[in-house]
């Protein structure tokens, strides 16, 4: 049997795998990047079909390749994957599209890993495991059993054409549930959305999108979540142009807001009692980004024009003044329920012990705690920009930086 051999493995062709592709080359690493699917298969398939990047085009994008599309237009999900696409080819990059990777580990007594694919063996002196942050949709276990009414991940929404007729719950308010419950009220369902503890930036303030602000107040590169952040979504669109997601214009529109989901019992749901405080908390959030704009442009002298509409709040919808703790489901005609709950990661097949608590993985900026294993496309794997386009292109260097230390080391022989 033949086995190939070659420096480094790259798992996955998505954002992290092209952005690491690119560094090793340009350091001259021997390395191979391998995709199960297509080049950035998730944003063909694994998004609905109106989808726009969170991100103006220039800004999210890598360094050396811009969009074919105004600078301040949001990228649809097909540009996106076409973008990664063009990516491979500008850089030559050695990609190789369906190839699973089964088995990852280290040779018994000797230097590397033994990769075993559905395309064959490799074998590797470093492996990069980038396979993403959204790898395995999350249907949390309160979720009914029953087969009435329909229920689906984010991840399998396409469009408001696929769900039965009836209204829709919408369960998680992050970016991608508040978008899917604006977009199926616009096609004229129902819409029930579940509001979680969340963070609610604007979308431009003072002529700058949220991305600028994000980059001059350094906000991208704060190193961690707060303390008692860790369950905290956030919401914001590029859909429509790019507007602000404003929980109480929703609910003005028709979309009836409720709190957490708590359980589903005998056809109905219940709600938990925290939608006002929810609600409140992103509020305080979206006018803290506003004063942080206001004082650097104090400060720093900057001529941006002002924008008092930014701060006027609409009144409290019914839904918000007299919240509803409990749905009974067929009455509401409740004929979908779509679960915007997020994603876990896989990383079963690497047979070393790289896992730690809740099976994430163990590292320092993505160097694993088992040598010559690295991790790339993690939330928050150095700053709060990781898992954005631009932020792991710059995560993807710092990781090749370490493997070339480490060949560096590997090819010392000491003077005879």
């Amino acid at each position: 049997m033949t086995i190939e051999k070659t420096d480094t493995l790259v798992v996955g062709a998505g954002q992290a795998g092209v952005a690491m592709s690119e560094h090793l080359g340009k350091l001259g690493i021997p390395h191979i990047v391998v995709e199960r699917d297509r080049i950035a298969e998730r944003w063909r398939t694994g998004r609905w079909d109106s989808l726009r990047a969170n991100g103006p085009a220039w800004h999210d994008r890598f360094p050396n390749l811009e969009f074919e599309i105004a600078p301040d237009d949001f990228a649809t999900k097909d540009q996106c994957a076409d973008y990664f696409e063009a990516y491979v080819k500008k850089f030559d990059m050695p990609v190789r599209t369906g190839v699973e990777v089964n088995k990852v580990e280290r040779k018994a007594g000797q230097e590397g890993f033994i990769v075993e694919t559905s395309a064959g063996t490799i074998e590797a002196k470093h492996i990069v495991a980038a396979t993403g942050a959204f790898q395995t949709p999350v249907i949390p276990p309160i979720a009914p059993v029953d087969d009435s009414p329909l229920q689906i991940h984010s991840a399998a929404y396409r469009n408001p054409d696929q769900l039965p007729e009836g209204a829709v719950m919408v369960i998680g308010a992050g970016s991608s549930g508040a978008q899917i419950a604006d977009e199926l009220r616009r096609s004229g369902r129902e819409v029930y959305l579940s509001v979680g503890a969340h963070d609610r930036p604007p979308r431009a303030y003072r002529d700058r999108d949220y991305c600028w602000w994000l980059g001059v107040l350094g906000l991208w590169d704060v190193p961690a979540l707060e303390p008692d952040k860790e369950h905290l979504t956030i919401s914001v669109s590029g859909a429509y142009g790019g507007k602000t997601v404003d929980f109480r214009a929703l609910a003005h529109d028709g979309i009836t807001l409720v709190g957490m989901t708590k359980a589903f019992k005998n056809g109905s749901v219940t709600f938990e009692d925290d939608l006002v405080g929810n609600v409140e908390y992103g509020d305080k959030n979206y006018l803290g980004v506003l004063d942080q704009a206001d004082a650097y442009i104090l400060k720093h002298g900057l001529d941006l024009p002002e924008d008092p509409e930014a701060r006027v709040q609409l009144s409290d919808p019914e839904c918000l003044s007299n919240p509803v703790l409990e749905l009974d489901l067929k009455e509401a005609g409740v004929s979908s329920i779509i679960w915007a709950t997020g994603y876990s990661q896989d990383f079963s097949w690497i047979k070393e012990d790289v896992l730690g608590e809740n099976n994430k993985p163990k590292h320092s900026r993505g160097v694993s705690s088992e040598p010559g294993i690295y991790f790339l496309g993690l939330p928050w794997q150095s700053r709060r920009g990781s898992s954005f386009i631009w932020g792991v292109w710059h995560d993807a260097k710092y990781i090749a930086d370490q493997i070339e230390i480490q060949r560096n080391y590997q090819a010392y022989r000491a003077p005879e």
